[in-house]
């Protein structure tokens, strides 16, 4: 049972970083210290992930987030033991003989997944794991980690299948770093979007209602208002034109575009329709082709831009939902552009300008793009041939490269019918959220048999890009929400000020300075309840308002509002027309 077996077998361990091998083994040393506080537990898989590790379990009794501080102490005394993280290999017959002594069901399960005619294990201490690896050399290299949190994870992810104890954790190499990471967590944790939505009044999501279905509250149902409005606007001035599509099809349109075939585990049943199947929608491609070919089309029209912000739906397992950011049913600001060889390169182009625009107005200066490209190795789960492929990415790449924009290329991540670009927001607390994707399309036209008269008057193949730039309303609200801290900039906010008189003899004054703000189009509201001053201004704090305005002798008779600026306190005493001037140039540029 030693590395030296390696060899004799040609066993290869997986290629991993430092870091990835470091939260690899820090899973090992926690299902270790589990093993000794919980005898008997039965352990699924523990990889490491971003930033840590989790491993699934079938623990007797229970763990709690309380239990995780009793589970460090003991993975630190594993840890100083400086035990040897040893290899071996053990064949199919031996493989499963440890399982089975051991009582470790799901190692058999996994086992029986693999090919190969002997199986890695590594060893460190009492602890033994059916594991690839690769690990530390020792348990003393373990030092900086933190368990986070204990979730519940059905095995496989088969919600027919038994739920496993997930516990997750970080590790990093140094102290710092581990720091500041928790630092990261603990300031996630105070922008949690659904924490916010509850404060707010912003959005409701609850099982009585459908999980993965949103309700949109008052304040919550502005803000998209003022978001939707800017992207109908920007469009517009961009030469798209507007559709409205079904939220249902046949399912023998599905059938046609190809998503039955290769995007059936995100759609619903179909239902029966007059004896028909007819399919929920997970897409609106199919509908934006269907105006396209509602008559022959000129060259002289293209490029043709259809925008729709089009709700559609797709099946989550309930175990993935997660607020705003994983829902079934959302609107995604869908857009599709017909266009023609000579063109569909500046239009990628454009659709990447108007990328930088969104970003720039919603306060995202920073991004990373990715580009998505079929999985070479396995050309089955993608439309149309090795040409079609082959010129796509290609094109993709050229454009990004003419636009001097570093991006990373993902193998297996592209579309099934085309590849594409993908571009990740930094948030304000350097998070990254996938928002646009511009996706390029050979196939979707071939399929439909979309055509339109050339120059010569022949029918040619138009090319298709598929477009998002927000990816959905509601995740993208989701990420301002936790990007803003629930701190809405003016021009979103559904509340621009709040008017707090001193006292009850100022309530008239008051009144007057909220109808000179709405005269100005600023949506200001009084506040004239009983309480204290110190209370209404911690109340507008809370409740996130901009600018809260208060007025008292001094103010009523010089006609003046004192202001204070969230975040910033206390501006001091201006007149309400120069307050609203200033209010209003903010709404104008849009400044957060």
């Amino acid at each position: 049972m030693a590395d030296s077996n390696d060899a004799e077998y040609d066993f290869v361990p997986r290629e991993l970083d430092p870091v990835e091998t470091l939260r690899h083994s820090t899973a090992h040393l926690m299902a270790s210290a589990v093993e000794k506080l919980y005898p008997g537990t039965k352990f699924g898989v523990g990889p490491h992930i971003e930033h840590g590790f989790y491993y699934d379990m079938d623990v007797p009794g229970t763990i709690t987030n309380d239990d995780l501080p009793r589970i460090e102490d003991e993975m630190r005394a594993i840890a100083k033991q400086n035990l040897k993280f040893e290899h071996f290999l053990l064949s199919r017959d031996e493989a499963r003989a440890w399982a089975e002594a051991n009582d470790q069901d799901y190692k058999i399960e996994l086992m029986e997944g693999l090919e190969d005619p002997k199986i890695s294990f590594y060893k460190h201490g009492d602890f033994t794991d059916m594991c690839a690896g690769p690990h530390v050399r020792y348990s003393k290299k373990i030092k900086h980690f933190k368990l986070t949190h204990v979730a519940g994870a059905y095995w496989r992810g088969d919600e027919k299948r038994p739920m496993l104890t997930r516990v997750y954790g970080v590790a990093f190499e140094t102290k710092e770093d581990l720091e500041q990471h928790l630092h990261l967590l603990e300031e996630a944790k105070k922008r949690d979007h659904r924490r916010i939505g509850k404060d707010l009044e912003l959005f409701r999501i609850t099982q009585e209602y459908g999980g993965g279905l949103v309700l949109w509250l008052p304040n919550g149902a502005f803000i998209r208002k003022q978001i939707e409005d800017f992207w109908r606007d920007a469009h517009l001035e961009r030469g798209y034109e507007f559709l409205f599509t079904p939220h249902v099809a046949p399912l023998t349109l599905w059938d046609k575009s190809g998503h039955t075939g290769h995007y059936s585990d995100s759609m619903y049943t179909p239902m029966d329709i007059d004896g028909e199947a007819y399919q929920l929608k997970p897409m609106n491609c199919p509908f934006h082709i269907g105006v396209y070919g509602s008559r022959q089309r000129s060259y002289r029209e293209l490029p043709l831009r259809y925008a729709e912000l089009g709700t559609v739906y797709r099946y989550e397992r309930s175990g993935a939902l997660h607020g705003l950011m994983r829902v079934r049913g959302f609107t995604q600001d869908d857009a599709h552009v017909f266009c023609t060889d000579e063109t569909f390169e500046a239009e990628v182009d454009a659709c990447l300008d108007f990328a930088q625009l969104m970003y720039r107005t919603y306060g995202f200066p920073d991004y990373k793009v990715e580009l998505s490209c079929r999985d070479s190795q396995d050309t089955s789960k993608y439309l149309g041939g090795d040409a079609i492929w082959e010129r796509s990415e290609a094109t993709l790449a050229k454009v990004l490269d003419r636009r001097g924009i570093e991006y990373t290329r993902i193998e297996g991540e592209a579309a099934f019918y085309g590849p594409k670009i993908d571009v990740k927001v930094v948030d304000a607390i350097g998070r990254t959220w996938q928002l646009t994707t511009v996706q390029l399309d050979f196939n979707l036209p071939e399929r439909f048999d979309l055509t339109y008269v050339g120059p010569d008057n022949q029918p040619h193949r138009p090319i298709m890009i598929h477009r998002a730039l927000l990816g959905s309303i509601e995740r993208f609200f989701g990420i301002l929400i936790e990007h803003y801290a629930g701190n809405f900039p003016p021009w979103l906010a559904p509340v621009q000020a709040k008017v707090l008189p001193l006292s009850e003899k100022f309530r008239d004054y008051g009144a007057d300075v909220v109808a000179q703000l709405k005269v100005h189009g600023i949506r200001a509201k009084l506040d004239d309840s009983d309480e204290k001053l110190g209370y209404k201004i911690r109340r507008a704090e809370l409740e996130k308002v901009p600018y809260a305005l208060v007025v008292g002798g001094r103010e009523a008779e010089a006609g003046t509002v004192g202001v204070r600026k969230r975040l910033e306190g206390d501006l001091g005493a201006m007149p309400v027309d120069t307050f609203a001037g200033r209010l209003l140039g903010e709404v104008e540029r849009r400044e957060g």
